[in-house]
């Protein structure tokens, strides 16, 4: 027999499913979902907002090609606009609503990505600032500064690091067995290789071999990152911006769409034109096919036609 309780999981998490951003098979039942339904219970069975946690919103890519600055833009402005539209949503079938925090990870990988904490910094003001601009009552954000206050970052790194994050050779090994991880590192090495500004002094060879390296490293931080996130929220629906495969413990969402299942505003611009809603392409795509957009005084987004 379903419980009132459960019906009002189901169609909380059925809020979710359409936007599911999955590395297989798709479902979109609630009841093929345990995970995230257990962790919205506990919420619900207690008459409380459902919380969820979502790691991501670091900072832009460096390289030109594919974003248009290092400040947040029309696709940050979107997607924060669709997190919250969601947690409204939510509001409107349960009555004690549901909130967001957005965990931004910039800092974390700083050194690894090649993107300076002062850019980090600055990308994470003005996405606060947007959030309140945009009247965005249901999200919050969550960064290292909330961590370790004011220590230098690279020593905020060094203690995520050393508290949470697993041995390399542990997880090189685990590329080799795991279908999972080795997706993911395939990714990242791909996200690094592409981020790397034309005009890089050495062979493409060599920078793919430092870039796989790399990619090790950010997996670690990242998995760091997530366990420093469970500790301080230790009850969430944690998302991800990354593809999770279904029945996995973190619900991978999709923000905009896009052709790449690993698109994210971050390393793309927005571009509206005569299909439905807006879609994420790299920089020197757009300049291809749209007009540039301004809003204000900053480059915003593209338009065809």
């Amino acid at each position: 027999m379903i419980t009132q309780t459960t019906s009002v999981d189901a169609r909380i998490l059925g809020l979710l499913l359409p936007y599911h951003r999955t590395t297989g098979p798709a479902s979109a039942d609630p009841q093929d979902h345990p995970e995230q339904l257990d962790q919205i219970r506990t919420f619900t069975e207690r008459g409380e907002p459902v919380l969820f946690t979502l790691p991501g919103f670091p900072c832009k890519s460096p390289n030109p090609e594919k974003v248009l600055g290092h400040l947040p833009d029309e696709g940050e402005r979107l997607s924060l606009s669709f997190l919250d539209g969601l947690c409204a949503r939510i509001g409107e079938i349960y009555a004690p609503g549901a909130r967001m925090v957005i965990c931004s990870d910039g800092h974390i990988f700083a050194d690894q990505i090649k993107v300076s904490d002062a850019d980090i910094d600055a990308y994470g003001d003005e996405l606060r600032a947007l959030i309140r601009q945009e009247g965005l009552q249901h999200l919050e954000t969550f960064d290292l500064r909330q961590v370790h206050g004011d220590l230098p970052h690279e020593e905020k790194r060094r203690l995520v690091t050393e508290a949470y994050a697993p041995p390399l050779d542990a997880l090189r090994a685990q590329t080799r067995t795991d279908e999972e991880t080795a997706r993911l590192y395939r990714g990242i090495t791909r996200f690094l290789v592409e981020d790397t500004p034309a005009g890089h002094a050495g062979s493409r060879s060599a920078l793919q071999r430092e870039c796989r390296a790399r990619a090790y490293e950010v997996i670690a931080r990242s998995r760091a990152w997530g366990e420093l996130i469970a500790d301080h929220f230790p009850r969430s629906v944690r998302l991800s911006i990354h593809p999770q495969p279904m029945g996995a413990g973190k619900f991978g969402i999709r923000l905009l769409d896009s052709v790449d299942a690993w698109a994210t505003p971050w390393h793309s611009v927005v571009v509206r034109g005569p299909w439905p809603g807006a879609r994420l392409m790299r920089r020197v795509e757009a300049e291809g096919v749209g007009r540039l957009v301004w809003r204000g005084e900053r480059p915003s987004h593209y338009v065809v036609g």
